[in-house]
């Protein structure tokens, strides 16, 4: 952390100024919600190292579930978003915007060409749509109705959010947080160590939070390396509105895989799947998908659909891939960081960060602005949780 600059904060009166450290979608709705906020008057800087969503914002799947999280504490976290991002399409013209649309959503097993070679009588079902015409395919599962699930364009949702916002962004990559008697003041950039000053600093870097040390020393944020492709079928108009979710098995014996499949209304159907742990890269531009992963993709694509084929049926748009944020406990981490008045943070949202970013983001412009959340209970969210967990490990 660095020292506070001498020179006196450049806001009016009453006035508040935020900086937003990452421009993916945690950052985005974290920086939209704040602008809705007049009294006081609110400003938003938002720093970022690439482009807006140019990592997992950009090259998720944008499924939105109301009720798969039930259960447990992402249960009113995930309601409460699913319920904003129905309000936000409505306020925001999703549906022309972003590709915000209801979906069906199903379950379906998938076997291997060998073993199903000779069970065709197996993929009788009336739930498959007619597109999903691959002979291995047996019968479907609905799991979720156009009243539990969703889907939205998620670099487009992003980045609309962060226009509505009217922050300003600036490319660059926060060094240190300026830190004077406790309160955080601005953020240091590196390379030509502008100094922004600010009320607050919200750290929503997703796998690349730990990079500062206010995170480091409390928690750990590790990647999940996440791949995916993108197709442009022939016939796009015969693509319904049903997100699969896939049990497939690409050879006898062999491990099952969960791949999914997201039919969007720009034409495009997206596939993602074959995940694994892997080191995080210092630029989010230079991550590439492995070969093997990319090509079991496609394989799968092509087993579940003849309009996914590749090269006879399907242009590929994208071959991809991305890293999810994740924590040791399997919650994301969303509020003030204990220690450093007015500096939150908001990382760990796996694969849900598209799902969860309103929820995310209205809660914590309240807290900051308002000093509670009403939106959601961040309380099993708190940073504060890892302070008392390395107390009793003796760290």
């Amino acid at each position: 952390m660095a020292a506070s600059p001498s020179h006196p904060l450049p806001f009016q009166s009453g006035s508040k100024h935020i900086v937003v450290c990452g421009g993916g979608v945690i950052g985005a709705c974290t920086a939209y919600f704040l602008s809705q906020n007049q009294k006081p008057p609110t400003s938003v800087t938002v720093v970022e190292k690439s482009s807006p969503a140019c990592p997992a914002s950009g090259k998720a799947g944008g499924f939105l579930a109301l009720d798969w999280c039930d259960g447990g504490p992402m249960s009113s976290l995930a309601r409460a978003s699913f319920r904003l991002h129905k309000s936000l399409s409505q306020k925001l013209n999703g549906e022309e915007v972003y590709g915000y649309r209801a979906v069906t959503t199903l379950s379906v097993p998938v076997l291997s060409e060998r073993v199903a070679s000779s069970s065709a009588s197996l993929r009788g079902s009336n739930l498959l749509p007619d597109w999903v015409d691959g002979e291995t395919a047996r019968p479907a599962k609905q799991i979720g109705t156009t009243e539990t699930t969703a889907q939205v364009h998620p670099r487009l949702f992003t980045q609309t959010l962060l226009s509505a916002s009217e922050a300003k962004v600036i490319k660059g990559e926060v060094e240190t947080i300026i830190v004077e008697n406790g309160h955080a003041t601005g953020v240091v950039l590196k390379g030509n160590k502008e100094v922004i000053p600010a009320d607050a600093v919200v750290l929503a870097l997703g796998p690349w939070s730990n990079r500062l040390s206010p995170i480091s020393e409390l928690f750990s944020v590790s990647g999940l390396k996440a791949h995916s492709i993108v197709l442009r079928p022939a016939e796009p108009d015969k693509i319904t509105p049903h997100a699969l979710f896939l049990s497939y098995q690409p050879a006898p014996g062999a491990k099952m895989l969960d791949p999914e499949v997201y039919p969007r209304p720009t034409g495009e159907v997206y596939i993602c799947g074959m995940s694994k742990d892997a080191e995080v890269p210092e630029d989010p531009e230079s991550i590439t998908g492995e070969t093997e992963s990319i090509e079991m993709l496609h394989k799968i694509a092509g087993t579940v659909s003849s309009h996914l084929k590749r090269d006879t049926a399907a242009e590929v748009i994208a071959e991809q891939a991305c890293f999810l944020p994740c924590t040791d406990d399997g919650l994301p981490v969303i509020g003030e960081l204990p220690g450093v008045k007015n500096c939150y943070v908001a990382t760990g949202h796996s694969c849900w960060g598209i799902l969860n970013g309103p929820a995310t983001g209205a809660s914590l412009a309240e807290l900051i602005l308002e000093g509670k959340s009403t939106t959601v209970d961040l309380k099993p969210f708190t940073p504060a949780r890892f302070v008392n967990r390395r107390t009793r490990l003796g760290v």
